[in-house]
């Protein structure tokens, strides 16, 4: 399950890549929670995340392609500081009673624009780090990193926000310190010999052979298009669930660090039970099969009443998401080249930019027509998805 953590360097990766997500998922709970209780609408939950998004989807194939064109440290390094510097900003801001969401819709435009970075590098860095047979397991063990800061990240979030002091100023300091340490971290990794060489051409070059690329793979456009639209219908649930638990569920709007904790945790069981097959034969069947489930498990979600149904009900989700989030990067690297998997990277995190930008629509629409029936349409849209790809991603398949 483990072995491409003997690597000295992956080690240093990974650990670095584990505080830089703790921060992120933390943010992710803490900014949504306190835009919520800013104004008291999903619609402010939503401008958050669609900010970041909106980032996110315009950079992200510059951010792949440079991953494949200069220094992977460099861009971990440059990337991490300026979050630092953003959430130490937003700290000081809601210490002194300065913020609004205007100010959280900002800092998501500026994270937004280096996980657009950080997030194509950080996939291509782990595979130009360890031997070719460990390329999966890489891969997976860098969402094992993801899911455990799902629950690490809000644990510790709701836990700060639930405190008089220092609430959510100290949250908010506690991400920036993470973002921080994985500088630390990372500082010593090295400098490796690139996987493309640009020849002079542009990076806008670089960006449209990576999208030739994937044209000309059939079997890898399905599975990369069935990703992000999963992730783009399925993932904006994040969006509704403060208001979910308010007026659906009648309870304290903290309590949604609770569904967030409960959802990561399946998220890292499930990577925790797939990462030693992630190079195996039937990957691509339970790539597809997981999601489905993701599907049906927001409809299930989107039918309970109370706190404790509910719980069970988003482990389910976790469980069904973290098992194609975590197969994910294995089965699109097995069809790709490895010059080009720092773009092929930054292709499947559209998918979390797309999802980010749904969320402002997804938000107004829970406004206008409740929490629960729009979870319910969201997982019927992503079942639809899957089963619109499924063929065509499996065609060939073992």
């Amino acid at each position: 399950m483990f072995r491409a953590l003997q690597d000295v360097h992956f080690r240093r990766l990974w650990f670095g890549a584990l505080s830089a997500f703790i921060g992120f998922f933390m943010s992710v709970v803490v900014q949504s929670i306190v835009a919520f209780e800013l104004t008291g609408e999903n619609s402010s939950v939503g401008l958050v995340n669609f900010a970041r998004g909106l980032a996110m989807l315009a950079l992200g194939p510059i951010g792949g392609a440079m991953a494949d064109r200069i220094s992977k440290r460099s861009i971990l390094i440059v990337g991490q500081l300026a979050a630092f510097l953003v959430f130490a900003t937003l700290a000081g801001l809601m210490a002194y009673g300065l913020l609004r969401v205007i100010h959280l819709a900002a800092a998501g435009l500026v994270v937004g624009s280096t996980f657009a970075f950080l997030g194509p590098t950080r996939g291509a860095y782990a595979v130009e780090l360890v031997a070719s047979d460990r390329r999966g397991n890489a891969i997976a063990l860098n969402q094992i990193a993801l899911n455990a800061s799902r629950v690490i990240g809000p644990t510790i979030g709701g836990a700060l926000l639930a405190l008089a002091w220092p609430g959510a100023w100290g949250a908010f300091a506690a991400v920036a310190a993470l973002y921080l340490l994985a500088v630390l971290l990372q500082a010593r990794l090295p400098v490796r010999a690139l996987t493309s060489r640009s020849d002079g051409r542009g990076v806008l070059a670089d960006v449209a052979d990576g999208l030739r690329h994937v044209k000309e793979r059939p079997q890898l456009r399905a599975l990369l298009s069935m990703f992000v639209t999963v992730i783009m219908l399925g993932f904006p649930h994040v969006t509704v669930l403060p208001g979910f638990v308010a007026h659906r569920l009648e309870a304290d709007p903290d309590a949604v660090s609770v569904l967030f904790v409960l959802s990561a945790a399946g998220g890292l069981a499930a990577s925790l039970a797939v990462a030693p097959f992630s190079d195996g034969s039937h990957v691509k069947r339970v790539y597809v099969v997981s999601g489905f489930a993701f599907g049906l498990s927001l409809v299930l979600l989107a039918s309970t009443s109370t706190l404790a149904t509910a719980s069970v009900a988003i482990v389910v989700v976790g469980l069904a998401s973290g098992t194609m989030i975590t197969l994910n990067g294995a089965v699109l690297l097995a069809e790709s080249e490895p010059a080009f998997f720092g773009r092929i990277m930054s292709l499947a995190l559209l998918a979390f930019a797309a999802f980010s930008i749904v969320g402002l629509p997804v938000g107004y629409l829970a406004d206008a027509i409740g929490e629960a029936a729009t979870l319910a349409a969201l997982g019927g849209g992503v079942c639809v998805a899957v089963a619109a790809w499924a063929r065509a991603a499996l065609r060939s398949s073992c």
